[in-house]
């Protein structure tokens, strides 16, 4: 194993991150508008027996056209086969900070509980046909966030400048051909292969609750906003929901924030988006949004598997 190292890669807001995820480099990439993030030394990842597959990604958030400040803030580690976008709430106080703490302590957590986890998911394919190993990663998932949760939690109980801060996370630990994704809030993950595209998640909103209810046909909600009703920091006790994905080599996932999905009304435009290379799906995505108004902060994280680790 190489222990070639990099200094991490930060962005501006609204410049993009492509990228062929190589292990040899484990550091992250980020893009995020608050300096909340923060990571170990890199050397805590030399020498794990972790596999994830082969990705590359190409990751833009954006301020949009109606506001200062940007309270989005992503992630995007190759080594770890994760990846992470964040929307803080918008109307609450330090929703940029929230959304950059959240980020720090999942990826700290999951670089640890994966590193633990490293000698029995060790191997291309892993973790596909091993129940056990998805179920392992699913409580690695969902413990992240409500570790991230209570941290913002924490920090409003000691600081009453933050009280009512909170932010949505949406998670994709990609490992072997599964993609483990979690998701609080309504940011959103979807899935790619071929033409075929659909939503992995569903929105933690008033208006997702009534459609799951069936109290509002799903046409009718599209595009609109709508208040959230599940988010970390929002309460004390988080329900975190969690999904095994199965993945092959050139599959897509999209990871973004509703101020770029609430843009998809018309169809064609997520196949559109997939289809183009990865190196340029994310501006373009960002730049499809600023078009349509873009009134909120915009992100979009593309993720291609290339192949088992």
């Amino acid at each position: 194993m190489s222990h070639r190292r990099r200094k991490l890669a930060l962005s501006a807001v609204g410049v993009g991150l492509p990228g062929v995820d190589d292990p040899a480099l484990p550091l992250p990439v980020s893009g995020f508008a608050h300096s909340a993030l923060r990571w170990p030394d890199a050397s805590a990842l030399i020498g794990s027996t972790w596999s994830a597959a082969r990705t590359a990604h190409s990751g833009m958030s954006d301020p949009g056209t109606r506001r200062v400040l940007n309270e989005d803030a992503f992630l995007a580690d190759g080594r770890l086969g994760l990846f992470i976008v964040a929307d803080g709430v918008g109307g609450r106080p330090f929703g940029g900070l929230a959304a950059g703490e959240a980020v720090s302590v999942l990826w700290e957590w999951i670089l640890r509980e994966t590193k633990a986890l490293g000698a029995p998911m060790r191997g291309p394919g892993q973790p596909s046909g091993n129940g056990s190993s998805v179920v392992q990663l699913g409580s690695v998932v969902r413990t992240a966030l409500q570790n991230a949760s209570r941290t913002l939690r924490t920090m409003a109980t000691a600081d009453p400048r933050y009280a009512g801060m909170c932010t949505t996370a949406s998670v994709v630990l990609v490992a072997g051909d599964v993609a483990v994704v979690g998701q609080v809030g309504d940011s959103r993950v979807y899935h790619a292969r071929g033409a075929a595209v659909r939503q992995v998640t569903e929105d933690h909103t008033l208006l997702g609750l009534q459609v799951k209810r069936g109290l509002v046909a799903p046409e009718q909600a599209r595009g609109r906003r709508s208040p959230i009703i599940r988010a970390l920091g929002l309460a004390d006790e988080l329900e975190v929901d969690i999904h095994a994905v199965p993945v092959a080599r050139g599959d897509r996932l999209l990871l973004c924030s509703d101020g770029l999905h609430e843009h998809f009304q018309r169809e064609g435009v997520l196949q559109h988006l997939f289809q183009l290379d990865i190196r340029t799906a994310a501006p373009a995505a960002v730049h499809h949004a600023r078009r349509r108004g873009g009134r909120d902060n915009i992100t979009a994280l593309f993720v291609e598997i290339l192949g088992p680790g």
